[in-house]
């Protein structure tokens, strides 16, 4: 197939993107497949062989059997992408619009599942306008979190953005660092329980990969540089978990995955307490650098990495082909 593999992108994530699409335009290629290199510059401009793309509804993508928007953060791994290449008539790895969108807001997709019942650290929503305007509340509103707690931007990932705050000052720094990135931040208590990621893969009825286990080396918590930095984390496969604790992390991967629309791929996050598991987050594009989580929980399972490509585009033209059956259009 013809795959345009899209990188880049406008969020603060651009470099980021770049590493995992280079990353994936070796894995499909490996794989057997012609690879069609589209960078999208932080203007928003999409590039292809150092020309500019004009893009045309309905008209395809440089004449690609499938897309892999290897993109990651607003602009490209929130819905909006994912609605132009609908509108383009594309088959595309991952997630469609609705799912995208909800995975992006953190705040949304734990209301989501706190609707549902489903286990997570306590949280609360906090707006640059009211902390602009009684600061002193906001902090008050914030004291049942408890102390430390992690302060994130709203729609933002790969760590960007994030911090740690022990103390009300510091819980005001970090909300200030996480209001230059967007106007919503989210402040989320502190668990105590290790940090274990799943990659997931399919549509209906997904595949959970061997649960991994972050330990970090000498970094107080998993930040951006512990994130990308070689060395600077081991991946532990299989993560040290009760029988108990790894049989429900599997399912809420599973379960979770499904509840959410997602499709293709993603990785979830949790915080595992002793037999208490809980669902912290949901990356709809996870990184695919050659320090990222995803793939290599899908090699240790027993997957290459152009074998992971080659599913993933599979999974794609899956979906585009059933949605377009029951669309009828």
């Amino acid at each position: 197939m013809r795959v345009a593999v899209i990188g880049g992108g406008r969020s603060s994530e651009h470099e980021v993107s770049l590493r995992s699409a280079a990353s994936v335009a070796e894995g499909v290629a490996g794989a057997g497949h012609e690879v069609l290199p589209i960078t999208v510059e932080r203007s928003g401009t999409w590039v292809h062989g150092g020309d500019r793309l004009a893009l045309e509804p309905a008209a395809g993508l440089l004449g690609a059997d499938v897309a892999f928007p290897v993109l990651h953060g607003p602009f490209g791994e929130d819905g909006t992408v994912q609605g132009m290449l609908e509108l383009l008539d594309v088959p595309y790895v991952g997630a469609g619009v609705l799912a995208s969108a909800l995975c992006m807001d953190k705040v949304i997709f734990k209301d989501l599942l706190g609707a549902a019942g489903v286990p997570q650290v306590a949280y609360a929503a906090v707006r640059e306008s009211r902390w602009q305007a009684d600061p002193d509340a906001v902090l008050a509103g914030l004291e049942s979190l408890g102390l430390p707690v992690f302060v994130k931007p709203n729609r933002l990932g790969s760590s960007v953005g994030i911090g740690k705050a022990t103390t009300a000052a510091e819980l005001g720094e970090a909300l200030s660092t996480a209001f230059e990135h967007d106007v919503l931040a989210i402040v989320e208590a502190f668990s105590p329980g290790i940090e274990v990621e799943c990659s997931v893969m399919g549509l209906d009825d997904p595949e959970v990969s061997l649960p991994g286990e972050i330990v970090l080396a000498g970094a107080d918590w998993y930040d951006y540089e512990a994130k990308y930095t070689p060395g600077a984390m081991e991946l532990v496969v299989p993560a040290r978990l009760s029988p108990i604790a790894a049989a429900e992390l599997r399912r809420l991967a599973a379960e979770t995955f499904v509840r959410i629309g997602c499709a293709g791929l993603a990785r979830v996050d949790f915080f595992v307490e002793g037999d208490r598991v809980l669902v912290n987050e949901l990356n709809t594009m996870p990184g695919f650098t050659l320090t990222s989580v995803y793939p290599k929980l899908w090699e240790a399972t027993g997957l290459s990495f152009p074998a992971l490509c080659d599913r993933l585009l599979a999974y794609a033209v899956r979906r585009f082909e059933a949605e377009r059956v029951a669309r009828a259009f």
